[in-house]
């Protein structure tokens, strides 16, 4: 089984071993004075983590404001008088 733990120091030293392992494999922690510190993960689920579910147009039609009357209508009155 592939070591997915690595302390900062291990990190730096094998840092393509460390891509590698994340690349092929699954994500790879790097803990630095025995504390979490970063995740290293592939593009390819990077890119799969930030892309949104659905695309905009869903998003708006799956709303729960999407039935909501919006008056979008202008207020026709003059402004009032500023003087300068």
């Amino acid at each position: 089984m592939e070591q997915n733990i690595w302390q900062l120091q291990d990190a730096k030293s094998k840092f393509s071993q460390l891509v590698d392992s994340a690349i092929h494999h699954r994500p790879q922690f790097v803990t630095k004075h025995g504390s979490n510190a970063v995740v290293i993960i592939s593009f390819e689920d990077y890119v799969k983590f930030i892309k949104p579910k659905d695309d905009l147009v869903s998003f708006f039609r799956n709303s729960p404001l999407a039935e909501i009357e919006l008056d979008f209508s202008r207020n026709k009155d003059m402004p009032r008088d500023i003087e300068l």
